[in-house]
């Protein structure tokens, strides 16, 4: 008996004979791998934008934009200081994991010599304000520069209304569908 308890015992201690089975086919695990790649990047196609972000991620009160970080591996640190000044910050990699890479361990969010930067929704939508005013007041100048007559000339108006039309027309630009 105590011979046949030894040989139990070494038994159990003897490593196995051949490897763990695989709980799944290759197939199997490509296909799930392929699932989760399409997951990441959506179409395959050349149309999809590498640079959306999906705005559900952006916090309640941020802006987030992409920004150049580089030109030709190139800083350009004056402009780096302008962002600063208009109150841009790099948004923390740790804040968005699934844009980055496995094991990455950067610290911001790079794309193509671009920096997902960030600020207070505020400050973005009252520059976007001034961008609107500019852009108004240099199509109104140009208007006026339109109707206007050089001295020695003859005025370019007809009737108390000027000659010079300058028609406006806003379209909604077409949006291919996925």
């Amino acid at each position: 008996m105590a011979s046949e308890f030894k040989q139990a015992v070494k038994a159990s201690e003897r490593p196995p004979l051949r490897a763990e089975m695989r709980d799944d086919d290759p197939r199997a695990r490509a296909a799930r791998r392929a699932a989760e790649i399409k997951g990441h990047i959506g179409s395959l196609d050349e149309g999809t934008d590498e640079f959306w972000i999906d705005p559900s991620s952006i916090p309640d009160g941020w802006s987030y934009e992409w920004k150049r970080r580089t030109i030709y591996n190139q800083e350009d640190p004056s402009y780096q200081v302008h962002l600063a000044r208009m109150g841009w910050e790099a948004v923390p990699a740790n804040r968005h994991p699934e844009m980055m890479p496995a094991g990455d361990t950067s610290n911001v969010i790079l794309r193509k010599g671009m920096v997902l930067m960030e600020r207070p929704l505020e400050i973005t939508s009252e520059a976007r304000a001034i961008e609107l005013r500019r852009a108004r007041a240099q199509v109104r100048a140009k208007e006026d520069q339109l109707a206007a007559a050089p001295q020695g000339q003859f005025e370019r108006s007809n009737k108390d209304s000027s000659l010079v039309k300058v028609r406006k027309s806003y379209e909604p630009m077409p949006i291919p569908e996925d």
